[in-house]
């Protein structure tokens, strides 16, 4: 993977900034990342705080859309950019469902957007990664597991955009010799989280001493992937993956939600006493909400492909990596700050009724 000029889409996100942090700390990437991002409410500079300063040669950012053609394709030129790991997203269900347009506009055009300006670089073109999701394949019952053979069955307008941006890539893939990879992953949880997620959710309101809101019965069981884990695995895949093959990137630890929210409860109550006055252990604060509409029920990822051809595992567990992840948003009130100011307690408040 002999990438000289990485575009990195939707790099100032959550998972996209992890793995631009990741990148520039291995010893088998020398090249550059450019950074491609909109800003929208999920796209946050400060995760990215000190990499211009400490990689001064080797990280530009490009404040831009990936919905505009022209000006995807003026990046690919300016840059010679020889390789994409795509993760710019609309990624939220509950906003899905309320705005399907923004999906369908953001993650299928967008995405076609971006093959259409590799396509035309393809002599100099090495890779187009695409990172995607197991929602695309609908819910589980109390058995299986998602495996790459699974049929797709897209049950919210974010998971139905999210697949056909999948077909899309293998299309481009099997059509046009575009050399592309794509992986699935499971949840991820870790730094630099929006807080309208599941875990920095509840982290952040139980500190609080706030309300913490579940969707119906709590018992939604997810696979939980820790953030560098999965940015190790799309190294992984986009240094040694076969060409045109999707790899599934599992945590290997499902949980129910209810069980998450009361674990982080718990893990607060050691660290740190509740206060606002209010009394009792954190999981008083848990409030049930209406369920989502369409709420998948189970998902479970399938992940011996990638374990089996390129020896990949997850090196943390969900009990050290929970830790970490609390621990960072303790340690990180100025990031938090910041984000509670632009739009989390008035989306949070609407959202769930509180």
């Amino acid at each position: 993977m002999k990438t000289k000029n990485l575009m990195v889409t939707g790099g100032c996100g959550f998972i996209g900034s992890n793995f631009i942090h990741y990148l520039l700390r291995q010893d088998d990437f020398t090249g550059r990342i450019i950074n491609v991002d909109k800003l929208t409410y999920a796209g946050n500079p400060d995760n990215l705080e000190g990499i211009e300063k400490n990689y001064p040669d080797r990280y530009i950012f490009e404040r831009a859309d990936i919905c505009d053609p022209g000006l995807m394709e003026d990046i690919f030129s300016r840059y010679g950019i020889d390789a994409v790991c795509h993760f710019a997203a609309e990624s939220h269900v509950d906003r899905s469902i309320k705005d399907p347009g923004a999906f369908i506009y953001t993650n299928i055009v967008g995405t076609f957007n971006l093959l259409e300006a590799a396509r035309s670089h393809a002599g100099d073109f090495i890779l187009f990664h695409h990172i995607s999701t197991d929602e695309v394949y609908g819910s589980l019952g109390k058995e299986g597991l998602f495996k790459e053979t699974t049929p797709y069955q897209p049950n919210s307008p974010y998971s139905a955009s999210k697949a056909s941006s999948d077909h899309l890539v293998r299309a481009y893939g099997k059509t046009y010799g575009l050399p592309v990879t794509i992986s699935n992953c499971s949840n991820n949880y870790g730094p630099y989280q929006f807080p309208e997620k599941l875990i920095p959710l509840i982290a952040l309101n139980a500190k609080e001493g706030e309300k913490l809101p579940v969707y119906g019965d709590g018992r939604n069981v997810r696979d939980w992937l820790y953030v560098e884990d999965h940015c190790d695995a799309i190294w992984t895949i986009m240094k040694s993956g076969r060409r045109g093959e999707t790899y599934n990137i599992g945590g290997n630890m499902e949980m129910e939600n209810i069980v998450i929210v009361e674990m982080v409860c718990d893990m607060l109550d050691e660290i740190t006493p509740i206060h606002r006055g209010k009394n009792g252990p954190r999981k008083n604060l848990i409030t049930f909400v209406k369920d989502r509409p369409g709420h998948d029920r189970r998902y479970a990822i399938d992940f011996t492909k990638l374990q089996n051809e390129l020896n990949w595992s997850p090196k943390e567990s969900f009990e050290s990596g929970i830790k970490k992840t609390i621990s960072w948003y303790l340690e990180n009130s100025k990031w938090v700050q910041r984000v509670k100011n632009n739009e989390y307690h008035s989306w949070i408040s609407e959202q769930y009724k509180l």
